[in-house]
């Protein structure tokens, strides 16, 4: 079976969450006896001789122009014609905006999975006209996608509500593979940190993700003499667009003397979810986060805020706090710097290779109905 993947900016070594999921799961595929192509936006294209294969991943780059508002759907347009020109038997499109564009695959023939990675019209940094655009994404994908996946139960809740859709959606959830535990004493001593006396901060810069917060709840706790003087937060990570909101967020962390790693991946990141002494999340939007289940998968305590999709995850009360809350939050923070243990997390839920095996059988399912129909 030839599948094209769209909706995602490319793998490997692009920042994102959906970047991740199919940096994992499409190899998998591979191995599984599928035909693999993902065509990538150009533009965040980082090597210096393009790659064209991928862990068995066919990898074809089209442009798109440089737009928070037109990016993604003009891409994933290139993406769907290229897939019939490639003679897909199947597309699977990643995240409700580029699914605006189902019912044109589906005029082409082409039998289509959508995968929901969250309602992305949630999130802070979209405006009224581009929220509306999001849902009739989400309204539309589910409306004329063959078959849908959703990555938590909140997800399939709400389109069972929203847009009326209960037959042929499967749950399959986010996944994490095998923590890879190191040291990198030259990295530490590049950001002037010492294993074990960090809170890592970790995803990208976008006002959802509520970093601002867990700054001034550092802040609190540093002002106040609650948590070891020698304790610093290290966010990790960057923004795809610079911004008022991650021009502030740096502003604001320069000054509170936080750690900015940029965007890491590897051994510098690993290094960082080794040593540890908590990993935070409060962010106000979220699919099933996959850095959180990262944070876990390395047994490190984790704080999270709140919100349905973190809750899914069914860490004990300890590990919340209520979303927006700051002295809740620099509470959980002052607890889990002061323990001095690992946690353990059943992790099993989020296995890659199970997770292959699952989209598998949503492929089968969407060609076989195809047939049928």
């Amino acid at each position: 079976m030839r599948v094209v993947v769209t909706g995602t900016r490319g793998i490997p070594n692009i920042m994102g969450g959906v970047e991740t999921h199919c940096e994992e799961l499409l190899p998998r595929l591979v191995k599984l006896g599928y035909d693999i192509t993902v065509i990538r936006r150009r533009r965040y294209i980082r090597e210096d001789n393009p790659l064209t294969e991928w862990n068995g991943v066919q990898i074809i780059d089209i442009d798109a122009p440089k737009s928070k508002k037109f990016e993604a759907i003009i891409h994933t347009f290139r993406a769907i014609n290229k897939a019939k020109s490639l003679g897909a038997d199947l597309i699977h499109i990643h995240t409700i905006g580029p699914n605006l564009l189902a019912p044109y695959a589906r005029l082409l023939g082409l039998r289509v999975v959508m995968t929901h990675h969250g309602p992305d019209y949630n999130r802070d940094k979209w405006g009224k006209v581009a929220k509306a655009m999001l849902k009739l994404g989400e309204i539309l994908g589910c409306r004329f996608a063959n078959h849908v996946i959703v990555i938590s139960n909140v997800i399939k809740t709400l389109i069972a509500e929203r847009c009326g859709r209960a037959k042929n959606v499967t749950l399959i959830y986010n996944g994490v593979t095998q923590p890879e535990i190191c040291s990198y004493p030259e990295y530490f001593s590049e950001l002037s940190i010492e294993e074990g006396k960090y809170i890592l901060g970790m995803c990208r810069f976008v006002p959802e993700k509520n970093l601002h917060h867990l700054v001034d709840a550092f802040s609190i706790l540093k002002k106040a003499n609650r948590i070891s003087e020698d304790i610093k937060l290290v966010l990790a990570g960057d923004t795809d667009f610079e911004d008022d909101y991650s021009l502030s967020l740096k502003k604001k962390a320069k000054e509170n003397d936080v750690i900015l790693t940029g965007f890491i991946k590897d051994k510098k990141l690993h290094s960082l979810l080794t040593h540890a002494t908590c990993y935070c999340l409060p962010s106000s939007h979220e699919g099933l986060p996959i850095a959180l289940l990262e944070a876990m998968s390395y047994n490190i305590p984790v704080v999270a805020s709140d919100i349905p999709a973190n809750l899914e995850i069914g860490l004990d009360r300890s590990h919340y706090f209520p979303c927006g809350d700051i002295e809740k939050l620099a509470d959980r923070l002052e607890e889990m710097c002061s323990q001095e243990h690992n946690e353990h997390y059943d992790m099993h839920l989020y296995d890659w290779d199970v997770i292959a095996k699952q989209t598998s059988e949503v492929y089968n399912k969407a060609v076989a109905q195809c047939h049928l129909d």
